[in-house]
Parts: C-alpha cells; structure tokens; sequence
C-alpha cells in the first residue's frame, strides 16, 4: 500500500448558489475555487494521490482550473455525495496493488482556505483511530424554532461541533463502510463510517475553513484570503511564541554558515542543504509558531533539489506562510551554541543579514553565543547546535 489519497469531492451542480456555474469552478482571488482546494495537498509528502470526482459535463472545466496541477484522472460521480465519494474509493482500490493507498482524505472543493496545520493534525491523528474529522465547538446558543419563527426550546450546545473537511479515513475501512451502507442517506463520511460501527475522533478545525454556499460566503472568503486581517479572531491570537532546535556536526572544510553569515574556521557543517543550523532553528520556530510543520515535512532531505541549497529559501518560505495566516514576526531571539567558531565578531553581520532576510528592523533581531562548558557534543567540539523564539503579532 502506499501514502495517503485526496478524493476531492466536486460533482455537484451548486443550485443553493444560485449561479449559473458550478460555484467549484468560480472565481476566488484570481483562480477557481476548486483550484485552492486542490493545490492546498499538491506537494504534501503526505499525499501520493489526488483524484477529483466531478460531474460528467465538467471535464474541460476541470481541465482548465486546475492546468498545471499534479491530478489524477477525474472519476464521475453519482447521484449523491456518497454515491461519488463511492465511486473515487472503488476508482482507488482499482489501482494496481503497489499504489492502493492506506489512507484515505475526503475533501470538499467548495472549501478552498485549507491549512497544512489541518491537514497534518487529521493525518497525525489517524495513526490511532481509523477515522478523524476536523471540526469546531459550538459556542453560540441553540434554538429549535417553528417554521414560522416562534421558538420551541433551548438546545443545548455541549459536546456540539461543527464539522469541516478534509475527513480523514484509513482506507480499506471506509471503503468497506460505503459498500455496507449503500443507499443510506448519510451527510459525510464521518457518519458512513460510524454507521459500519467504526470509531470518529474529532481534531480542531479552522473557523476560516469555510464551505462555500453562498454569494455572501465567496465574498467573506476573499476578504480572508486576500486581507489576513479579515481573519477570524478564534483562529488568529493577538501573539503567538514558536521555538526552534537544529544540530549540526563537523566535517572536512573552512567555513561554516550561520544565519546567512559565512565565517571561517577550521571544520565545516554538514548537512543536506548549507547547514544553517541558525536559519533552520528559526525556521522551525516561525512553522511552530503558525502550527505548520516542521523543516522536514516542508523540504524533505531526502528530496535532491534541496541538496546545497542555502537556506534563505527556507525561512523566507516560512515567513510567507507566516503572514499568509495573518501574522508577522515582533522579535527574534537566537542562541548559537558552541565550543568554536567564535561568533561574536560576526553577531552584528549575522543579526543584519537575518533582519534583511525576514524584513524586520536589526532592533527586533536578537543573536547571542554561548558554549557548554566543554561538557556534551558542541563541548567536545563535534558541531554546533541552535535555539531560537520567535514571537509573532497578528496583522491588524
């Protein structure tokens, strides 16, 4: 068996939008909804397939959103929504055996704001239990109303959650639950699988991962996705603190790069891109502040494009993520930690450099040095480690 596969659901005709086009295939800052929805998984090491099911008629509509796109060849779907979520399992399990996938993520086109801090908590949590689903807490007072408006009871709202895709499955499981309910009438997949009586964990949502439904919902997610601001206050803390941890050892050369900075000495560093080791513990402290992964899940070392590659690239693709969700960085505060090279004649070059990579005034960068004492691996001179906080402030 092999990773993890995305059926994206999107063979529906959208009547509740009232337009013309399927509201999958409208525009949202500057390309088809389906198009975010998709290209939120394109890239996941995660992700070994995504397979779309659409309506028949949609096939050159597909065709042109998602141009560019790694996809499988589209499924048609059925009459209901489980009907093609059927139909993209068994186009699956029809794979050859080597590619049948363990996993399994069904997700809805019409929900384009999809964070990879989502997708990796359904996955993380299916390691134990073979359905999960993302969802957020009801807070509001329930009501149950007649038709005409006059209110009937309170309902209440403990243990109530709102339920979001991606739903994550282990696949062989799912696929057996929609052959045994079969023409049941199910809302999600969630509720096929519970229905076989298999168990659902719910993790936290994302108040932003909104379902497209409505004229007013396509203008509330372009306000999100273009103006971070606009962004629930629930999902965007006013501050929120990452930290960052990296080790490299010595090897054979004459320099060695912290923070951007090249500085002599008598061994270099290892590792599969410059091995930074500053620049990738604040990597991964911006990623953690955001809830995004790590380093590795984002540039794999065992993908050959990163090999030698400086590792700007890293933390500038992590500041991007960062003010994507909203963000931007206070302060910066870094310990380097080692036995040699000395790193105080190159602390106001290092600080420079790191302030021109994440746009940040030199004032809100702070660089520091320390050793061991000669005690462990940097004490014993065999490489160097890294520690650094970030503080990130929400975009106003």
């Amino acid at each position: 068996m092999a990773g993890t596969a995305v059926i994206i659901v999107a063979a529906g005709r959208g009547q509740r939008f009232g337009a013309p086009t399927p509201k999958q295939y409208l525009q949202l800052c500057g390309a088809p909804v389906i198009r975010h929805a998709v290209a939120a998984f394109v890239g996941h090491p995660a992700i070994s397939v995504i397979l779309p099911v659409i309506h028949p008629d949609d096939a050159i509509a597909l065709a042109d959103a998602l141009d560019g796109l790694d996809y499988a060849v589209p499924v048609a779907g059925g009459a209901t929504r489980q009907d093609s979520v059927r139909h993209g399992l068994a186009a699956l399990a029809a794979l050859p055996p080597a590619q049948v996938p363990d996993r399994v993520l069904v997700h809805d086109a019409a929900r384009p704001n999809i964070s990879r801090a989502l997708i990796d908590r359904v996955l993380s949590a299916l390691d134990n239990v073979p359905g999960v689903i993302p969802g957020v807490a009801v807070v509001d007072t329930l009501k149950r109303a007649e038709a005409g408006g006059a209110v009937i009871e309170t309902v209440s709202r403990e243990a109530l959650w709102r339920v979001q895709t991606p739903q994550g499955f282990r696949f062989a499981e799912l696929l057996a639950a929609h052959a045994a309910t079969a023409g049941a009438a199910l809302t999600d997949d969630a509720a096929v699988m519970e229905a076989a009586g298999h168990p659902v964990a719910i993790v936290e949502g994302d108040e932003d991962n909104i379902k497209v439904t409505s004229p007013g919902d396509l203008s509330r997610m372009e306000a999100i996705m273009t103006d971070p601001a606009s962004r629930t206050s629930a999902s965007r803390p006013a501050f929120r603190i990452g930290t960052g941890f990296d080790v490299h050892r010595f090897g054979p050369g004459n320099s060695v790069v912290l923070c951007g900075v090249e500085i002599p000495s008598d061994s270099a560093l290892l590792g599969h891109s410059d091995a930074d080791v500053a620049l990738h513990a604040i990597t991964d402290a911006i990623l953690g502040a955001v809830a995004d992964g790590d380093i590795g899940s984002h540039f794999p070392p065992s993908d050959p494009q990163w090999r030698g590659a400086a590792s700007d690239q890293f933390l500038c693709h992590a500041c991007k993520l960062m003010r994507d969700a909203g963000y931007e960085i206070a302060n910066i505060d870094l310990t380097v930690i080692c036995e040699f090279p000395k790193v105080g004649p190159h602390r106001a070059a290092m600080r420079a450099r790191l302030a021109e990579i994440c746009d940040l005034t030199i004032s809100a960068v702070s660089v520091k040095a320390t050793t061991t004492e000669q005690l462990g691996f940097t004490g014993r001179g065999e490489g160097i480690a890294a520690q650094a906080s970030v503080m990130i402030s929400a975009i106003r």
